[in-house]
């Protein structure tokens, strides 16, 4: 087993890893950048190392500095939690090339799954649905007309290297197609330097459903389940659940299979997850597949008494699983708490904490690393933390989760939780009946 891991993060995740960490007994480093000095998980760690300025190029995302933190602290195995460097193959090949373990997949199964048209090609070959769509990368706009009328409309246009819904457009008619295109390049370009982009017919009414899965490094694969992450804007999402209102037992073992022949195609290891579009008829297509822990693994991990983050460890030390197929015990919610403010298309509120209370009571968790006096920066994600709540039944989940935003109390920037407390008193989420689509009719009082 590991002696040190150093933890390339910030924030409530860097602190989810340090917990478990500490519970293993080992010892774990911190990094951040000087707008973090000030951060829990800088003050929770055993050793921390300032790793650069504020711009994540020059902290977070600043290999050379990770690396030389690694080398002055002696750590033996890095964690890369989620975002920044956590799909990055060049980081995780660096890792392995000076003897350190990358606590995640090898370089080539996060290539493999990168790059979107690759994925899908690998998809295919393995037998798991996915969305219509054209084959390999757009050459033109014009090229992209004919393929759309061939298609037909609507359709989506995605960053092949895309993530968080950057470079994503759907265009529903012809004269938008152009404009589309161009912004979608554009966007990519900036957000990922890869300007490359491809067509999908576009799902219309769909759930956004994921299957949890882990594998190790002797071929067995399992998976653990659904969530629900289809309460989304822009693409982000910003309630997940487990388990999915909208499944069957029979939809749950058919995309649970999907996802194991998923895994098995690239011969996974780590935790991950595949996640998928559902359209009103149940058919599901293969969307992407994550080589990371995600920021709703705690759903999960509150269904099936599961910590997540102590398997990926063990699997990344050499560890069997069990094989065993995982299915929800309880039902589980998770909010996610964002420095935003609702009542203005959700646009960030970095700024002082100066009050904050977190909820607490049966069935009540809190991811976060914010307190009083904490200064959120307008550098990164705007996330404070997450709430899950758990219970036997989905609506105790939500009268759970209603009285605990209630208790939640943050003052000095605008928060998420008014948008989450209405939310949880709506006809339609509380019937189950919602898609990706549903925050577009959703009107904030």
């Amino acid at each position: 087993m590991f002696k040190k891991i150093l933890i390339a993060n910030r924030g409530e995740i860097a602190l989810r890893i340090m917990r478990t960490a500490r519970e293993m007994g080992i010892k774990t480093v911190a990094v951040y950048s000087t707008a973090d000095r000030d951060s829990l998980h800088v003050r929770f760690a055993d050793e921390a190392v300032c790793i650069g300025t504020p711009q994540s190029r020059d902290s977070y995302l600043n290999i050379a500095n990770i690396m030389s933190a690694v080398e002055i602290t002696n750590a033996d195995a890095v964690h890369p939690g989620y975002g920044f460097l956590a799909e990055n193959s060049r980081f995780a090949r660096i890792c392995n090339e000076h003897g350190i373990k990358f606590i995640g997949p090898n370089p080539e199964m996060i290539d493999a799954m990168g790059d979107k048209i690759t994925a899908k090609e690998t998809m295919i070959k393995a037998g798991v649905p996915v969305v219509p769509g054209g084959e390999g990368l757009l050459k033109s706009v014009e090229e992209a007309k004919g393929l759309a009328r061939e298609m037909g409309y609507p359709i989506i246009l995605k960053a092949t290297a895309g993530g968080g819904g950057k470079g994503m457009r759907i265009v529903a008619e012809e004269f938008e197609l152009e404009k589309a295109y161009d912004t979608a390049k554009a966007e990519a370009l900036s957000s990922f330097k890869n300007d490359g982009i491809y067509m999908e017919k576009f799902v219309e009414e769909p759930r956004h459903i994921e299957i949890q899965i882990a594998g190790d490094q002797y071929g067995n694969v399992c998976h653990l389940s659904e969530r629900d992450c289809s309460i989304q804007r822009r693409h982000q999402k910003l309630v997940e659940e487990s388990p999915s209102p909208f499944m069957t037992t029979e939809l749950r073992y058919k995309m649970g299979e999907a996802a194991k022949k998923a895994a098995a195609a690239i011969n996974y290891e780590s935790v991950g997850t595949i996640e998928f579009l559902v359209d009103k008829h149940s058919n599901f297509y293969f969307m992407e597949m994550n080589t990371r822990i995600q920021v709703e693994h705690c759903v999960t991990e509150e269904v099936i008494n599961y910590d997540l983050i102590k398997e990926q460890i063990l699997i990344a030390a050499g560890h069997r699983i069990s094989g065993k197929d995982y299915f929800p015990q309880m039902h589980a919610i998770e909010c996610r708490i964002n420095a935003e403010d609702p009542y203005n298309d959700f646009r960030p509120s970095p700024g002082k904490i100066t009050v904050c209370h977190q909820p607490g009571g049966h069935g009540v968790r809190v991811d976060s690393h914010a307190y009083a006096g904490y200064v959120i920066p307008p550098y990164y994600d705007s996330i404070i933390g997450k709430l899950i709540t758990v219970a036997q039944t989905r609506q105790e989940a939500i009268q759970t989760m209603y009285r605990a935003l209630s208790e939640y109390v943050i003052e000095g920037v605008k928060t998420t939780i008014p948008f989450h407390l209405q939310l949880m008193r709506d006809k339609r989420f509380i019937s189950g009946d919602f898609n990706t689509k549903f925050l577009e009719s959703f009107k904030l009082r």
